[in-house]
């Protein structure tokens, strides 16, 4: 099937998403200022071991083969390696992200004897430096510590995963060496001002320049580099990335949270974005009839980018990215790099900016 086609039928929905990512807790030990679901302390409704049982049953039934398990900090779970387990023995792989604060020499040998699994650790910087002012301070190291475990227990090809900021982009050499030095493999994804990244976002969100930078550094590395579908945005420039070339909400992605809410992608927790909740209806149900997922999947309107000559390259950009920061979803990303979404964005009243729908941050007491 001709890559056109095949885009097309994706955005007619699949009968089961292609990447369906599940965050298991809010529970976190860090607070990362830029966490997509403003992580730290976890919900009480959240579901139980045999709720989450029945979920990876249910999925095993509609034939999901791969899930992506987060947080919030997974490991914190205490039945984390039950739900692993699980899957395993439903034949559904996992690929779990995680700051690796919890994967110690056991825990790594247990890892390591798993199948169908797929360890991602989180670092965004190369150094502790930039990677701590993010992520928290003794962040790194423990990601290291975590990297060395994983290759001393023969775990294989794990993966380092970076979120792309203004403080790092002049970083991608140093994360693709450091990939390289464990025989991992580096995966970078794009900034959303989701989450506690919608208060930074102004800040961290790379640059027009950075941007092209971004792009250039792609079509030089991208075959061996994991992108998912972060950057197809930058496809306006000319070459195009690889990667989907879509948004992929509702039609091949979807979020289960930790209370069993369904969300049209992981960037996206909000209200106006929730298509039902697992405990209610099921989650096949959620995906193959709700309402809004229905509705993402119907031919869609290429709005104000409609006389764009770039259209069809960058598909107008991501939905999060849009929503979160005000502007219309039919309108220009706002990182644009045509420069449209930068005067779209001028036009916003800080005001009617959307707030992400829950805050799970950890209170500072101050003295």
């Amino acid at each position: 099937m001709p890559a056109s086609d095949l885009v097309q039928h994706m955005k007619q929905g699949l009968a089961s998403p292609i990447c369906l990512t599940w965050e298991l807790t809010y529970s976190c030990n860090l607070q990362c200022i830029h966490c997509l679901s403003s992580s730290g302390v976890r919900d009480p409704r959240e579901l139980s071991t045999e709720q989450a049982f029945a979920v990876l049953d249910e999925l095993r039934d509609l034939q999901v083969f791969y899930i992506n398990i987060g947080g919030g900090e997974p490991m914190i779970r205490r039945d984390f390696f039950d739900i692993l387990e699980r899957a395993e023995a439903n034949g559904i792989g996992v690929k779990f992200s995680t700051n690796g604060a919890f994967i110690d020499a056991e825990n790594a040998r247990r890892l390591a004897a798993m199948n169908y699994l797929d360890i991602q650790i989180s670092i965004d910087g190369a150094d502790a430096a930039t990677n701590d002012h993010v992520r928290g301070e003794g962040s790194f190291a423990k990601a290291i510590a975590a990297m060395n475990h994983l290759r001393d227990a023969n775990f294989g090809r794990f993966k380092i995963s970076v979120v792309v900021t203004r403080q790092n982009v002049a970083q991608l050499d140093a994360f693709k060496k450091l990939a390289d030095e464990y025989g991992a493999q580096l995966r970078i994804t794009r900034l959303r001002p989701s989450g506690r990244g919608a208060d930074t976002w102004d800040q961290l969100h790379p640059t027009q320049e950075q941007q092209r930078e971004i792009h250039r550094w792609l079509i030089n590395h991208g075959e061996n580099v994991l992108t998912g579908d972060s950057f197809f945005h930058l496809n306006a420039l000319g070459d195009s990335i690889p990667g989907l070339n879509l948004c992929g909400a509702g039609r091949v992605v979807c979020l289960i949270d930790p209370i069993g809410d369904v969300y049209a992608c992981p960037f996206v927790i909000h209200e106006e974005f929730k298509a039902g909740n697992v405990l209610e209806s099921g989650f096949t149900a959620v995906w193959r009839s709700s309402e809004l997922f229905t509705s993402l999947r119907e031919p869609e309107s290429a709005g104000a980018c409609a006389s764009c000559g770039s259209f069809d390259a960058c598909q107008g950009g991501c939905m999060a990215a849009k929503f979160f920061t005000g502007l219309p979803l039919d309108g220009p990303d706002p990182e644009c790099v045509k420069g449209y979404g930068e005067s779209a964005l001028s036009a916003v009243p800080v005001q009617i900016k959307p707030k992400p729908a829950m805050d799970h941050s950890r209170r500072l007491v101050r003295a």
